[in-house]
Protein backbone atom coordinates (compact mmCIF):
# COMPACT_ATOMS: atom_id res chain seq x y z
CA UNK A 1 0.00 0.00 0.00
CA UNK A 2 1.55 3.69 -0.90
CA UNK A 3 0.09 6.74 1.24
CA UNK A 4 0.65 9.80 -0.11
CA UNK A 5 0.56 12.46 2.92
CA UNK A 6 1.47 15.82 1.35
CA UNK A 7 -1.38 17.01 -0.55
CA UNK A 8 0.32 20.74 -1.71
CA UNK A 9 3.49 19.68 -2.87
CA UNK A 10 4.14 17.86 -6.51
CA UNK A 11 3.69 14.46 -7.21
CA UNK A 12 5.77 12.64 -9.29
CA UNK A 13 4.60 13.02 -13.12
CA UNK A 14 2.27 15.57 -11.99
CA UNK A 15 3.65 17.55 -14.76
CA UNK A 16 2.57 15.69 -17.43
CA UNK A 17 -1.02 15.31 -16.15
CA UNK A 18 -3.60 17.30 -18.15
CA UNK A 19 -6.25 17.41 -16.17
CA UNK A 20 -9.16 17.74 -18.91
CA UNK A 21 -8.57 13.96 -19.48
CA UNK A 22 -10.45 12.99 -16.36
CA UNK A 23 -12.67 16.00 -16.30
CA UNK A 24 -13.90 17.67 -19.13
CA UNK A 25 -13.86 21.74 -18.63
CA UNK A 26 -18.04 21.68 -19.86
CA UNK A 27 -18.73 19.26 -17.10
CA UNK A 28 -16.95 21.72 -14.60
CA UNK A 29 -18.87 24.36 -15.59
CA UNK A 30 -22.25 22.58 -14.90
CA UNK A 31 -21.84 21.11 -12.13
CA UNK A 32 -20.12 24.17 -10.00
CA UNK A 33 -23.48 25.98 -8.98
CA UNK A 34 -24.41 22.29 -6.90
CA UNK A 35 -23.02 21.05 -3.51
CA UNK A 36 -22.92 17.18 -1.90
CA UNK A 37 -24.39 17.28 1.44
CA UNK A 38 -24.70 13.96 3.60
CA UNK A 39 -27.91 12.99 4.50
CA UNK A 40 -26.54 12.64 8.13
CA UNK A 41 -25.41 15.30 11.05
CA UNK A 42 -21.90 15.47 10.11
CA UNK A 43 -18.84 15.34 12.80
CA UNK A 44 -15.96 17.97 11.57
CA UNK A 45 -12.76 19.67 12.57
CA UNK A 46 -13.22 22.66 11.62
CA UNK A 47 -15.65 25.98 10.28
CA UNK A 48 -17.60 25.44 7.89
CA UNK A 49 -21.28 25.08 6.72
CA UNK A 50 -22.87 21.79 8.06
CA UNK A 51 -24.07 21.56 11.13
CA UNK A 52 -23.16 19.56 14.01
CA UNK A 53 -24.49 17.16 16.77
CA UNK A 54 -22.58 18.89 19.52
CA UNK A 55 -23.76 22.00 21.38
CA UNK A 56 -21.42 24.37 22.00
CA UNK A 57 -20.68 28.19 21.66
CA UNK A 58 -20.72 29.20 18.40
CA UNK A 59 -22.41 31.21 15.66
CA UNK A 60 -25.85 30.06 15.70
CA UNK A 61 -28.10 29.87 18.30
CA UNK A 62 -29.87 26.98 18.97
CA UNK A 63 -31.78 26.78 22.42
CA UNK A 64 -31.80 27.87 25.96
CA UNK A 65 -31.04 25.40 28.91
CA UNK A 66 -31.55 26.88 32.79
CA UNK A 67 -27.58 28.06 33.77
CA UNK A 68 -26.34 25.67 35.91
CA UNK A 69 -23.62 27.30 39.21
CA UNK A 70 -20.16 27.48 36.96
CA UNK A 71 -20.97 28.48 33.92
CA UNK A 72 -19.77 30.91 32.02
CA UNK A 73 -21.65 34.14 32.41
CA UNK A 74 -21.29 35.99 29.30
CA UNK A 75 -23.44 33.44 27.58
CA UNK A 76 -26.68 34.27 29.76
CA UNK A 77 -29.37 35.53 27.83
CA UNK A 78 -30.50 39.10 29.68
CA UNK A 79 -33.29 39.63 27.91
CA UNK A 80 -34.78 36.78 28.97
CA UNK A 81 -33.92 36.95 32.78
CA UNK A 82 -35.74 40.65 32.75
CA UNK A 83 -38.78 39.24 31.24
CA UNK A 84 -38.97 36.13 33.40
CA UNK A 85 -36.43 36.62 36.01
CA UNK A 86 -35.13 33.51 35.52
CA UNK A 87 -31.38 33.12 34.59
CA UNK A 88 -30.88 31.05 30.72
CA UNK A 89 -27.59 29.61 29.51
CA UNK A 90 -27.39 30.20 25.27
CA UNK A 91 -26.76 27.68 23.45
CA UNK A 92 -25.54 27.53 20.03
CA UNK A 93 -25.45 25.25 16.63
CA UNK A 94 -21.58 24.03 15.98
CA UNK A 95 -20.38 24.59 12.30
CA UNK A 96 -18.13 22.08 10.76
CA UNK A 97 -16.87 20.90 7.77
CA UNK A 98 -17.89 17.89 5.47
CA UNK A 99 -15.53 15.49 5.08
CA UNK A 100 -15.43 13.51 1.46
CA UNK A 101 -13.54 9.94 1.00
CA UNK A 102 -13.43 8.84 -2.09
CA UNK A 103 -13.24 5.05 -2.47
CA UNK A 104 -12.05 4.36 -6.02
CA UNK A 105 -12.14 0.82 -7.24
CA UNK A 106 -8.66 -0.03 -9.47
CA UNK A 107 -8.94 -4.07 -9.70
CA UNK A 108 -8.36 -5.32 -13.19
CA UNK A 109 -12.39 -5.48 -14.01
CA UNK A 110 -11.71 -1.54 -14.11
CA UNK A 111 -9.64 -2.12 -16.68
CA UNK A 112 -12.61 -2.87 -19.26
CA UNK A 113 -13.91 -0.17 -21.81
CA UNK A 114 -15.28 -0.60 -25.24
CA UNK A 115 -15.48 3.20 -25.47
CA UNK A 116 -13.03 5.24 -28.23
CA UNK A 117 -10.54 7.41 -26.00
CA UNK A 118 -10.84 10.19 -28.21
CA UNK A 119 -14.56 10.35 -28.13
CA UNK A 120 -15.34 9.96 -24.17
CA UNK A 121 -12.07 12.23 -22.81
CA UNK A 122 -12.54 15.17 -25.00
CA UNK A 123 -9.47 16.45 -25.12
CA UNK A 124 -9.09 15.67 -28.70
CA UNK A 125 -6.48 13.05 -27.86
CA UNK A 126 -6.67 9.60 -29.30
CA UNK A 127 -5.44 7.86 -26.69
CA UNK A 128 -4.52 7.89 -23.11
CA UNK A 129 -1.58 9.53 -21.60
CA UNK A 130 -0.19 5.36 -21.19
CA UNK A 131 -1.13 5.20 -24.89
CA UNK A 132 -4.42 3.15 -24.55
CA UNK A 133 -6.97 3.98 -27.61
CA UNK A 134 -10.03 2.77 -24.96
CA UNK A 135 -11.68 4.67 -22.18
CA UNK A 136 -12.10 2.23 -19.34
CA UNK A 137 -14.30 1.52 -16.44
CA UNK A 138 -11.36 3.20 -13.97
CA UNK A 139 -11.00 6.31 -16.31
CA UNK A 140 -14.36 6.93 -16.04
CA UNK A 141 -14.48 6.60 -12.04
CA UNK A 142 -11.19 8.85 -11.89
CA UNK A 143 -13.93 11.53 -14.06
CA UNK A 144 -16.44 11.15 -11.16
CA UNK A 145 -13.87 11.23 -8.33
CA UNK A 146 -12.54 14.46 -9.88
CA UNK A 147 -15.77 15.59 -10.31
CA UNK A 148 -17.22 15.27 -6.94
CA UNK A 149 -13.81 16.62 -5.13
CA UNK A 150 -14.61 19.50 -7.56
CA UNK A 151 -17.73 19.95 -6.27
CA UNK A 152 -16.77 19.65 -2.34
CA UNK A 153 -13.05 21.33 -2.42
CA UNK A 154 -15.85 24.69 -4.17
CA UNK A 155 -17.83 24.70 -0.94
CA UNK A 156 -15.12 24.81 1.61
CA UNK A 157 -14.87 21.19 2.71
CA UNK A 158 -12.03 18.32 2.90
CA UNK A 159 -11.48 15.50 0.51
CA UNK A 160 -9.29 12.33 0.33
CA UNK A 161 -8.54 9.98 -2.11
CA UNK A 162 -8.60 6.30 -1.24
CA UNK A 163 -7.20 3.67 -4.28
CA UNK A 164 -8.23 0.05 -3.54
CA UNK A 165 -8.14 -3.35 -5.71
CA UNK A 166 -7.24 -6.09 -2.87
CA UNK A 167 -6.24 -3.92 -0.52
CA UNK A 168 -5.86 -0.20 -0.15
CA UNK A 169 -3.34 0.20 -2.56
CA UNK A 170 -3.16 4.17 -2.51
CA UNK A 171 -4.49 6.65 0.67
CA UNK A 172 -4.61 10.73 0.17
CA UNK A 173 -5.32 12.17 3.16
CA UNK A 174 -8.42 14.74 3.47
CA UNK A 175 -7.24 17.96 2.86
CA UNK A 176 -9.51 21.28 2.06
CA UNK A 177 -8.61 23.93 -0.55
CA UNK A 178 -9.05 24.21 -4.30
CA UNK A 179 -5.11 23.38 -4.44
CA UNK A 180 -6.13 19.91 -3.41
CA UNK A 181 -7.68 19.24 -6.50
CA UNK A 182 -4.87 18.72 -8.47
CA UNK A 183 -2.66 16.59 -6.41
CA UNK A 184 -6.15 14.21 -6.34
CA UNK A 185 -6.10 14.40 -10.40
CA UNK A 186 -2.65 13.87 -10.53
CA UNK A 187 -3.18 10.93 -7.92
CA UNK A 188 -5.45 8.86 -9.98
CA UNK A 189 -3.94 9.48 -13.74
CA UNK A 190 -0.68 8.19 -12.38
CA UNK A 191 -2.30 5.34 -10.41
CA UNK A 192 0.27 2.21 -11.65
CA UNK A 193 -2.35 -0.42 -11.41
CA UNK A 194 -3.63 0.27 -14.95
CA UNK A 195 -1.13 0.32 -16.86
CA UNK A 196 -0.16 -2.20 -19.81
CA UNK A 197 0.77 -4.70 -18.54
CA UNK A 198 0.12 -4.00 -15.19
CA UNK A 199 -1.22 -7.34 -12.88
CA UNK A 200 -4.76 -8.37 -12.76
CA UNK A 201 -5.62 -7.78 -8.96
CA UNK A 202 -8.80 -8.69 -7.76
CA UNK A 203 -11.45 -6.81 -5.60
CA UNK A 204 -11.55 -7.01 -1.85
CA UNK A 205 -13.85 -3.86 -0.92
CA UNK A 206 -14.66 -5.55 2.55
CA UNK A 207 -10.62 -5.64 3.04
CA UNK A 208 -9.76 -2.26 2.61
CA UNK A 209 -13.28 -0.79 4.16
CA UNK A 210 -11.75 -2.42 7.13
CA UNK A 211 -8.15 -0.75 6.35
CA UNK A 212 -9.80 2.54 6.21
CA UNK A 213 -12.04 2.42 8.88
CA UNK A 214 -9.03 2.21 11.12
CA UNK A 215 -7.67 5.50 10.36
CA UNK A 216 -11.09 7.42 10.23
CA UNK A 217 -11.54 8.92 13.14
CA UNK A 218 -14.40 11.63 12.63
CA UNK A 219 -17.41 10.97 10.76
CA UNK A 220 -17.73 11.48 7.09
CA UNK A 221 -19.72 10.85 3.39
CA UNK A 222 -17.45 8.24 2.05
CA UNK A 223 -18.38 7.76 -1.75
CA UNK A 224 -17.62 4.18 -3.51
CA UNK A 225 -17.29 4.32 -7.06
CA UNK A 226 -16.69 0.57 -8.51
CA UNK A 227 -18.15 -1.89 -10.68
CA UNK A 228 -19.12 -4.39 -7.49
CA UNK A 229 -17.92 -6.85 -9.36
CA UNK A 230 -17.60 -8.91 -6.19
CA UNK A 231 -19.70 -11.78 -3.95
CA UNK A 232 -22.58 -9.52 -2.93
CA UNK A 233 -22.54 -11.19 0.81
CA UNK A 234 -19.02 -9.38 1.11
CA UNK A 235 -20.33 -5.94 -0.40
CA UNK A 236 -23.11 -5.38 1.99
CA UNK A 237 -20.78 -6.95 5.37
CA UNK A 238 -18.46 -3.97 3.89
CA UNK A 239 -21.50 -1.74 3.66
CA UNK A 240 -23.02 -2.76 6.81
CA UNK A 241 -19.78 -1.90 8.54
CA UNK A 242 -19.87 1.68 7.38
CA UNK A 243 -22.90 2.15 8.47
CA UNK A 244 -22.17 0.79 11.90
CA UNK A 245 -19.72 2.86 12.07
CA UNK A 246 -21.90 5.89 10.96
CA UNK A 247 -20.98 7.27 7.79
CA UNK A 248 -22.96 7.94 5.38
CA UNK A 249 -22.15 6.71 1.75
CA UNK A 250 -22.78 6.72 -1.88
CA UNK A 251 -22.38 4.34 -4.36
CA UNK A 252 -21.30 5.18 -7.95
CA UNK A 253 -21.59 1.69 -9.83
CA UNK A 254 -19.69 1.97 -13.24
CA UNK A 255 -20.62 0.14 -16.56
CA UNK A 256 -19.28 -0.65 -19.18
CA UNK A 257 -22.16 -0.20 -22.24
CA UNK A 258 -21.09 -3.43 -23.70
CA UNK A 259 -21.24 -5.30 -20.59
CA UNK A 260 -24.75 -3.98 -19.84
CA UNK A 261 -26.15 -4.64 -23.52
CA UNK A 262 -23.58 -7.86 -24.60
CA UNK A 263 -23.45 -6.72 -28.51
CA UNK A 264 -21.07 -9.65 -29.42
CA UNK A 265 -22.44 -11.52 -32.19
CA UNK A 266 -18.74 -13.80 -33.15
CA UNK A 267 -17.61 -16.88 -30.77
CA UNK A 268 -14.75 -15.40 -29.47
CA UNK A 269 -12.08 -16.11 -26.69
CA UNK A 270 -13.18 -13.82 -23.82
CA UNK A 271 -10.54 -13.40 -21.06
CA UNK A 272 -10.73 -12.82 -17.24
CA UNK A 273 -9.46 -9.46 -15.90
CA UNK A 274 -8.72 -10.70 -12.90
CA UNK A 275 -7.21 -13.87 -13.17
CA UNK A 276 -9.89 -15.77 -13.98
CA UNK A 277 -8.14 -17.33 -17.60
CA UNK A 278 -9.70 -17.20 -20.83
CA UNK A 279 -12.53 -19.46 -22.75
CA UNK A 280 -13.86 -19.43 -25.98
CA UNK A 281 -17.38 -18.84 -26.19
CA UNK A 282 -20.11 -18.26 -28.47
CA UNK A 283 -22.13 -14.94 -27.39
CA UNK A 284 -24.97 -15.54 -29.12
CA UNK A 285 -25.94 -18.70 -27.03
CA UNK A 286 -25.24 -17.00 -23.95
CA UNK A 287 -26.35 -13.74 -24.52
CA UNK A 288 -30.10 -14.45 -22.52
CA UNK A 289 -28.38 -15.72 -19.34
CA UNK A 290 -25.34 -13.18 -19.01
CA UNK A 291 -27.91 -10.26 -19.26
CA UNK A 292 -30.27 -11.85 -16.81
CA UNK A 293 -27.10 -12.09 -14.32
CA UNK A 294 -26.14 -8.63 -14.98
CA UNK A 295 -29.53 -7.36 -14.14
CA UNK A 296 -30.03 -9.36 -10.83
CA UNK A 297 -26.55 -8.34 -9.93
CA UNK A 298 -27.24 -4.57 -10.25
CA UNK A 299 -30.95 -5.64 -8.68
CA UNK A 300 -29.21 -6.98 -5.70
CA UNK A 301 -26.85 -4.12 -5.31
CA UNK A 302 -29.46 -1.30 -5.59
CA UNK A 303 -31.32 -3.60 -2.94
CA UNK A 304 -28.68 -4.17 -0.29
CA UNK A 305 -27.72 -0.22 -0.17
CA UNK A 306 -31.32 0.82 0.08
CA UNK A 307 -31.80 -1.56 3.15
CA UNK A 308 -28.82 0.11 4.46
CA UNK A 309 -30.08 4.00 3.92
CA UNK A 310 -27.32 4.37 1.08
CA UNK A 311 -27.37 5.49 -2.18
CA UNK A 312 -27.01 3.59 -5.40
CA UNK A 313 -26.46 5.23 -8.69
CA UNK A 314 -25.54 3.19 -12.35
CA UNK A 315 -22.89 5.38 -14.08
CA UNK A 316 -22.55 4.47 -17.82
CA UNK A 317 -19.07 4.84 -19.62
CA UNK A 318 -20.81 6.04 -22.80
CA UNK A 319 -22.84 8.85 -20.73
CA UNK A 320 -21.00 12.29 -20.61
CA UNK A 321 -20.69 12.93 -16.64
CA UNK A 322 -22.54 16.46 -16.42
CA UNK A 323 -25.47 15.47 -16.54
CA UNK A 324 -25.42 12.03 -14.73
CA UNK A 325 -23.80 13.72 -11.77
CA UNK A 326 -25.88 16.77 -12.12
CA UNK A 327 -29.20 15.03 -12.12
CA UNK A 328 -27.67 12.75 -9.27
CA UNK A 329 -26.64 15.66 -6.62
CA UNK A 330 -29.95 17.28 -7.73
CA UNK A 331 -31.94 14.25 -6.82
CA UNK A 332 -29.42 14.15 -3.44
CA UNK A 333 -30.29 17.56 -2.44
CA UNK A 334 -34.02 17.63 -2.71
CA UNK A 335 -34.41 14.05 -0.83
CA UNK A 336 -32.14 16.29 2.30
CA UNK A 337 -35.01 19.07 1.98
CA UNK A 338 -37.71 16.64 2.29
CA UNK A 339 -35.66 14.65 5.09
CA UNK A 340 -35.55 18.19 7.13
CA UNK A 341 -39.36 18.93 6.51
CA UNK A 342 -40.26 15.10 7.31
Amino acid sequence: MREMSDTHGSMPGSASVDASLYLHPQTLARLSSFEMRAKMIVEGLSSGQHRSPFQGYSVEFAQHRPYVAGDDLRHLDWKVYGRSDKLQLKQYQQETNLDLLLLVDSSGSMNYGSRAFAEASGSGREVSLDGRPNWTKFDHATAVAAALSYITLRQGDRVGLVVYADEVRLNLRRSGGQQAWRPIVSALATHPDQTPGGDSRPTDLRRAVDQILGGVGNRCLMVVISDLFQDMDQVKDAFARVRHAGHDLIVFQVMDRAELDFPFGEASPFFGLEGEGTIKIDPRAMREAYLAAVSSHLAEARKVLRSLGFDHHLVETHDWLGPTLAAFVSRRNAQMRRSKRG
